[in-house]
């Protein structure tokens, strides 16, 4: 018989992610003094690869994982490959490896933890014997009190389950959880699961003819434990490629994607429940990753107690919205996969967050350019440009007025690394204003009418002004917007075209309308043509300048179902297309932007959707390169119960059905469409990116602000589904369909490139595709924008204050060299640190990118991280210090156990930071103003 070591864990689940783990890493560590090295996480839908390596680099050791399609488990097991060392595609120095417990059976409750059959294991859960609550063994034999005239038959057969999941695994080492969601409420029942089972393994301790030794204990006892034994004994299968840090196992790539617990049931549908709090999430994250970066700079440059008082103040409301944060990366919470009373919590907290957030930086952005030397009790004199009135409300602009003779300011925020050159937009109450810089300088300017989701009154009768604004890296800049400032010519109106075939259209006053002529409608900048089906209002085609053009037919349909449901996509046929001919479009021609909007003609009285298809115009910007789509969601409703809303690119790239879509925004993941599966096994999680490339190197990207669900279903075309509204609970737990949909806005970049070098054949390489820089860079631009900010009150254009704007960097960063944050890791502790503790923290990024595609949009990318950067002279009017590499959840110093290259301390202290690509680093250091 096998000598087995069987350890045992009760139910702990933590679910923070990102840079969030942090947070709670450090709260743990505050709060009982400890500092997690193995990783629990057994109920997310799927795992990523990218929580793989950030855990490593954080400094865990281990995971466990659960929840991973029940066929991959199968094979897994049939090779004794449950356990495993997890290795990222780019790394071929084995630094990124973390080793990884794969759990081999349907769920992790006592019915399928124990072994193989959940008819005997339910035996063994003493909570379901009468007198306890929990509901009786649906499979007829229920649990009994463990006596001494039975233990011995009751641990025969348990063992004999024990003996049974061993052989899945390769080590005399096993794991047996005991408990599940719900358990462990009560004294009691704790007490029946210890007694009954110490009795259970006194026995099998006790008779060495067993050859096995039982115990309770920890995860990091297991792991120990297990680790000890891969010392003595080598494991490794002949010919398996394994890992230095831990021998006997094989080292596997790649990750967890469509998940699927039995038959074809497959979790994809969760990617797009409740978009309309995914696309929250996203604003709150980017929201609070500028607070923090306003938070750093107010205490580096003013270290002082007049200045200091504030922020310190706000410390609590900043540790709260970390918190809410990371709450909502529950995997129920950001899944969509929660009650609605809970989604509502989960809504409220992330609001009230957002409005702190947003009043601390409206105070902020006063001291950083000078309107202010200190804070005081005094409302700030700005007021952000979008407001949220509810938890669950788009957020709306707030209107300028421009008023005789007066200006109003506005200020911008740039949270990115790199000077942002950039067409901006707000909206005011009329139309013949101007823009100024902050030296008073006339910009070009241009006016168009605000759209909304009405076919009855489409203008609202408000005003969208657009410029192009330059704002420092991770800086502010003050434009005006004034009224009757002489020398200065006022924004230019659009023109506009229309086609309707209802004769209710009226042209908003002080525009030029004309009636669109003919089946096809056309707008362009200097890149590109975009081409458009008048009687559809859909894309056709993108043709670009002077070189080549691609089909780009946009279709927008609808899948029905009557199984799908919050967790689950099961749809019933194909996707129907919703347009019909003779909706309305309006096109809008400008010297800084074209758009095409559409209102279309649907079955329905109310369309579910409208949307605005617009280019720019504006030297070293990168929107010049792009096309962004903005889709008007609103699948409320009965009409559309069980309904799923879909956007079809349909492209004549040669993809093969293969296609890229990313993990955690971090890196791409390789998906092929299996005719094997059905449609839902081969849709994939997109939070950030999806593209196609074909055999000739052109690539078809799109960008989104927005975590969403992708899919290739045929050859060339891309298919994005927008929300889903389901009647029916898919019997995973929720108990309830998906009814509380709510309008909202899905906004994307599509970037159409043609690489310049060759490559190899992107549908034989295995291995995943990098985005382009310039793909970086939209994405960046798209996931960290501009934060705006206007004066509540006008002031005389007689009084012109000095040029104001704030530029803390020394110089624009490499543009493939990305600070991912820079904060004060304990912003409530700040005042009572020492200086030299390195109170703030830089968390850098650097970009892996395919270099065979033009630094596109590259007027502004000065440079790339050939070279070190140094940390000492990041800064402008900032003296750096103390600065020293540690671990991305800032809890160990000592990076030699991180996996990072040996030099990396040796570098920090003299400043120099050089990352490798796909690389993530972070450096404690100290900040004082210069002298």
């Amino acid at each position: 018989m096998m000598n087995m070591q069987l350890q045992f864990i009760g139910w702990m689940l933590f679910h923070f992610q990102c840079f969030e783990i942090a947070e709670g890493n450090m709260w743990l560590n505050d709060t009982v003094g400890f500092i997690p090295k193995n990783s629990w996480a057994i109920d997310p839908f799927g795992y990523s690869a990218t929580m793989a390596y950030l855990l490593r680099r954080m400094g865990f050791e281990n995971m466990l994982i659960q929840r991973t399609h029940y066929e991959l488990k199968k094979e897994l097991a049939l090779h004794k490959n449950l356990e495993y060392v997890w290795r990222q595609t780019w790394d071929a120095d084995e630094t990124t490896d973390i080793f990884v417990h794969m759990m081999p059976f349907y769920s992790y409750d006592v019915p399928h933890t124990c072994g193989p059959e959940p008819a005997i294991c339910c035996q063994f859960d003493f909570a379901r014997m009468l007198g306890f609550s929990y509901e009786r063994c649906p499979w007829g034999q229920h649990p009994v009190q463990i006596k001494e005239e039975n233990v011995q038959e009751r641990a025969l057969k348990l063992l004999d389950q024990y003996r049974k999941k061993s052989t899945l695994y390769r080590t005399n080492t096993l794991l047996i959880p005991l408990g599940d969601d719900f358990r462990y409420v009560t004294n009691d029942e704790a007490e029946a699961q210890f007694k009954n089972y110490q009795l259970l393994f006194d026995y099998i301790n006790s008779n060495p003819s067993l050859n096995a030794e039982a115990k309770f204990g920890t995860l990091e006892d297991y792991f120990q434990t297990l680790r000890e034994e891969a010392d003595r004994i080598n494991y490794s299968s002949p010919g398996e490629g394994g890992s230095s840090q831990i021998v006997g196992f094989p080292s596997l790539s790649g990750d967890f994607f469509t998940y699927a617990d039995r038959q074809q049931d497959y979790w994809s549908g969760y990617y797009v429940s409740r978009p309309f709090f995914k696309a929250v999430d996203r604003v709150l994250e980017q929201t609070l990753r500028a607070t923090e970066i306003m938070f750093a700079l107010l205490l580096g440059y003013c270290q002082k107690p007049h200045c200091e008082r504030y922020p310190t103040g706000f410390a609590y409301k900043l540790t709260a919205a970390r918190r809410n944060l990371a709450l909502f990366q529950h995997h129920d919470g950001v899944t969509g996969t929660a009650k609605d009373h809970v989604v509502q919590d989960y809504g409220t907290r992330m609001h009230t967050s957002l409005q702190d957030l947003q009043i601390f930086m409206s105070k902020a952005i006063e001291v950083l350019i000078g309107m202010r030397e200190k804070f005081d009790q005094n409302v700030s004199q700005f007021e952000p440009i979008q407001v949220r009135n509810r938890y669950d409300a788009q957020p709306m602009y707030r209107a300028i007025s421009a008023h005789e003779d007066t200006s109003q300011s506005v200020v911008f925020f740039n949270p990115s690394e790199q000077k942002r050159e950039e067409v901006v937009m707000v909206i005011v109450n009329r139309p013949d204003v101007t823009v100024l810089d902050s030296n008073w300088t006339c910009v070009q300017s241009q006016v168009s009418p605000e759209l909304q989701h009405d076919r009855n009154k489409i203008f609202t009768g408000r005003h969208r002004l657009h410029w192009k604004a330059s704002i420092p890296a991770m800086g502010l800049q003050i434009y005006y917007i004034a009224k009757d400032f002489v020398g200065c010519e006022k924004a230019k109106p659009s023109k506009l075209k229309y086609s309707s075939k209802s004769n209710s259209f009226s042209c908003p006053t002080r525009y030029a309308c004309s009636k669109l002529e003919g089946d096809v409608a056309e707008i362009q900048n200097r890149h590109h043509i975009l081409t458009f089906d008048v009687q559809h209002g859909l894309l056709q085609k993108v043709s670009h300048i002077n070189v080549s053009q691609n089909l780009v037919h946009e279709e927008i349909g609808m899948y029905s179902t009557q199984e799908s449901g919050a967790y689950l996509f099961k749809p019933i046929g194909d996707v129907q297309p919703i347009i019909k001919t003779g909706g309305l479009i309006i096109i809008s021609e400008g010297p800084l932007m074209q758009e095409v909007y559409s209102y279309p003609r649907t079955e329905w009285e109310k369309s579910p959707i409208s949307h605005s298809t617009r280019i720019y115009n504006g030297d070293n910007t990168i929107q010049e390169f792009v096309i962004e789509k903005e889709y008007h969601v609103a699948l409320l409703g009965y009409d559309f119960n069980d309904k799923e809303l879909i956007v079809r690119y349909k492209t004549d790239i040669d993809n093969s059905r293969t296609f890229y879509s990313d993990l955690n925004g971090f890196q791409m993941s390789r998906r092929e469409t299996y005719d094997k599966i059905p449609l839902q096994g081969n849709y994939y999680p997109m939070p950030s990116l999806a593209f196609m490339q074909g055999s000739n190197g052109q690539r078809f990207s799109v960008h989104t602000r927005q975590s969403l669900g992708v899919a290739s279903p045929k050859d060339g075309w891309l298919e994005i589904m927008l929300d889903r509204r389901l009647v029916r609970d898919d019997g995973r737990g929720l108990g309830q369909g998906v009814l509380d949909n709510r309008a909202m806005n899905v906004i994307f970049h599509i970037l159409v490139e043609s690489n310049i070098s060759s490559t190899s054949n992107p549908i034989s390489n295995p291995l995943p595709l990098r985005p382009s820089l310039l793909s970086h860079l939209v994405g960046a631009h798209l996931n960290y924008p501009l934060h705006g900010f206007v004066a509540k009150k006008p002031q005389q254009l007689s009084v012109q204050p000095p040029s104001r704007s704030f530029s803390p960097l020394a110089a624009s960063l490499p543009c493939d060299l990305h600070i991912v944050n820079f904060k004060v890791p304990r912003p409530s502790k700040y005042s009572w640190q020492v200086p030299g503790d390195s109170r703030f923290v830089l968390i850098f990024q650097r970009r892996d990118w395919d270099s065979s595609y033009c630094r596109k949009g590259r007027s502004q990318c000065i440079s790339v991280s050939d070279e070190p950067v140094n940390l000492f002279f990041i800064f402008k009017d900032l003296t750096v210090s103390n600065a020293r590499a540690t671990s991305l959840n800032l809890m160990n110093d000592d990076t030699g156990v991180l996996g990072y290259p040996e030099q990396l301390g040796e570098n920090t202290q003299e400043g120099h930071v050089m990352i490798s690509p796909m690389e993530l680093q972070a450096y404690k250091l100290e900040l004082r103003p210069k002298q």
